[in-house]
């Protein structure tokens, strides 16, 4: 579909919210109408009231003339001086897509890229135009992928997405605020009757008499069925327009293949969703690791790390860049399924360019060090960066897991707690298995039905991995509250544990395997806690 026919479409949906809300003013006249033409009273009052009420955030959503105006969000703006090598590669591409370059750039936080304008007359006339740019994925991809990412934004620029899309999104907007007016209408109806009876049950309550049960069912059932009326067209309005944004993806592409080379923008289509799962797994588990200590990693890490995360798992990266996902496309969708677009790419003609740019992207950058030390200052909220800096990542996960230890409460915790009265520390927990009541304190613990009904063997079968999961924290933060814990840090497994004097041994009789046992002898049926306390520090052991 070109350009004019999907402007003609654009303009057509708007066009039909406007013409379904002169409807149902039409049909709220007519009922004002009808009803006057019986006479007068106060029904005829009650109806007009009503009908006028209704009508209300209608007119509001006919009346708003200007296209809503998206706002920047925080990133870097970057000028030509800033950046001289990425605006001359960026202008370079939009030459090469034939359309105007970007007024301006910004760098952003996220694993993506993206293009908007600002147009007038809905759509008529150009207006500026602004490229988004995740530094994450400068990080992930390389030259020639960027390339590719670049003229496919450029792409939607040639086509007239980016102007089309203010006639599109002032139709979503107008119709989504005028479906919020009317449910924010029946929920202040819904508040007020159920405010009116829960006040008649207090005065009936304080003559004696019983309450009666709140219902607000049927209260507010104009405005919700108006609603429902917007939110039909609306259902139609997006499938309609998004229908045709995934037909601008495919072009796109196209044009970024013709610009920037098949097996690039193939390779760019299979890249993006891994960085994209990759990056919320290292913000998850890395860059906000020391949040409950209120702790940050070095400067310029909390972006900066996430390049040496995807280094250390390229092995593992690899295997997930081959397996492309396979979603379904869903009427709502306004991309389409990443497999079918590099099922697309992959089937054009090889074109000779699968050597070319295949330097990190990162490297157009300046200066990469410290444009990943200013996104922090732009990205983070002022609160995080009041916190102090962490002097490296084995500090970092240090201290989180010394805070997380002295916080734990685990369910032996409440168990010890509530079975004898006093403080849930571990040198008690040892004198109890000690005295051989392990299993009346594990009787306190949250139990199923079938757990709390089962005895002897049964019942110890049942508890024993809450024991062994406890028991390991509470020994684990004994050893962190006197400073004789280490984490072994690693950007490819999970953390190890590493106790004083044990770093030489191999991993058969190492920490790992010696602890585990010391836990297991005093959860087993017959508990015993001489290997456990001869791991412990003496001030345990003599407590």
């Amino acid at each position: 579909m070109g350009a004019t026919l999907r402007a003609l479409r654009a303009l057509v949906l708007l066009l039909g919210f406007y013409l379904l809300s002169l409807v149902l003013l039409a049909a709220l006249i007519a009922v004002d109408v009808l009803v006057f033409g019986w006479g007068h009273g106060p029904l005829t009052v009650k109806v007009g009231f009503v009908t006028v009420l209704l009508a209300v955030p209608v007119v509001r959503g006919m009346l708003m003339l200007r296209t809503p105006k998206g706002e920047d969000g925080p990133g870097i703006p970057v000028t030509e001086a800033d950046e001289p090598r990425l605006w001359a590669l960026v202008r370079e591409l939009a030459a090469a897509a034939g359309t105007r370059a970007p007024d301006r750039i910004l760098l952003t936080g996220e694993v993506n890229a993206a293009v908007s304008e600002n147009p007038r007359l809905l759509g008529l006339l150009p207006g500026p135009r602004r490229l988004y740019l995740g530094v994450p994925l400068l990080t992930g991809l390389t030259e020639a992928q960027l390339r590719s990412v670049l003229a496919h934004e450029f792409g939607h620029f040639t086509g007239g997405d980016t102007r089309l899309s203010a006639l599109v999104v002032r139709g979503r907007v107008q119709i989504g605020r005028v479906i919020g007016q009317f449910h924010e209408k029946a929920d202040e109806k819904v508040a007020a009757d159920r405010a009116r009876q829960e006040r008649a049950s207090a005065k009936r309550i304080a003559k004696g008499k019983k309450a009666k049960r709140i219902d607000t069912t049927g209260v507010g059932a104009t405005y919700r069925t108006m609603a429902r009326i917007y939110t039909a067209y609306g259902k139609l309005y997006l499938r309609t327009s998004l229908s045709t944004a995934r037909g601008q993806e495919f072009a796109a592409d196209l044009t970024a293949a013709r610009i920037a080379g098949r097996d690039a923008t193939a390779s760019a289509l299979r890249e993006i969703p891994v960085l994209s799962a990759s990056h919320d797994f290292y913000l998850e588990s890395y860059a906000t690791l020391g949040l409950q200590a209120r702790l940050l990693p070095p400067r310029g890490e909390f972006f900066g790390g996430f390049g040496r995360l995807l280094t250390a798992r390229e092995l593992e990266l690899a295997g997930l860049r081959s397996q492309l996902p396979e979603e379904p496309a869903g009427p709502y969708d306004s991309h389409p399924p990443i497999a079918e677009r590099v099922r697309r790419i992959e089937a054009l003609p090889a074109d000779g360019r699968a050597d070319e740019a295949k330097g990190a992207a990162l490297a157009l950058l300046a200066d990469p060090a410290r444009t990943l030390a200013a996104l922090e200052d732009a990205v983070l909220a002022d609160e995080l960066l009041g916190y102090p800096r962490a002097g490296g990542w084995e500090d970092l996960l240090d201290a989180s897991m010394a805070t997380g230890l002295s916080a734990a409460r685990t369910p032996l915790h409440r168990a010890l707690a509530q079975y004898t009265g006093q403080p849930p520390t571990l040198s008690a927990l040892l004198d109890v298995i000690d005295d051989g009541r392990l299993w009346r304190v594990a009787e306190q613990l949250p139990l199923s039905e079938e757990a709390a009904a089962a005895k002897g063997r049964a019942f110890r079968e049942f508890v024993r991995p809450v024991l062994r999961r406890s028991l390991r924290t509470m020994v684990l933060a004994e050893f962190s509250s006197r400073s004789l814990l280490h984490w072994e840090f690693s950007w490819t497994r999970p953390a190890a544990v590493r106790l004083p004097g044990w770093g030489s041994q191999t991993e058969d009789d190492g920490p790992e395997a010696a602890l585990e046992a010391a836990v297991e002898a005093a959860v087993a049926d017959h508990p015993e806690t001489t290997r456990l306390r001869a791991l412990l520090p003496p001030a345990t052991q003599n407590a």
